[in-house]
């Protein structure tokens, strides 16, 4: 159920925030481990925006657009995560 807007604020911020701290961490193994948690998040901010049109909270406009972003996110975080896994 969606709480708040705050709750896909949160999510979303923690999408760069796993990004940066994998990364930060200066292992392969945790920067993997890291977006992967960032993707497990973009994937709640999907839910969260699917729950809001069915709550009426956005336009259909409103939430292709924002399907379309997180798509294509979700595409860059995939093809990074399954580069470095190669790396592995």
């Amino acid at each position: 159920m969606l709480r708040s807007p705050q709750q896909i604020h949160r999510a979303a911020v923690s999408v760069p925030s796993n990004i940066a701290e994998g990364y930060g961490r200066g292992s392969l193994r945790d920067y993997i481990r890291f977006l992967l948690t960032a993707r497990g998040s973009l994937y709640e901010v999907e839910t969260q925006i699917l729950l809001a049109k069915e709550l009426v909270y956005l336009t259909e406009k409103q939430t292709n657009s924002l399907m379309q972003d997180t798509g294509e996110c979700s595409k860059v975080l995939n093809g990074l995560i399954v580069s470095l896994k190669k790396k592995k």
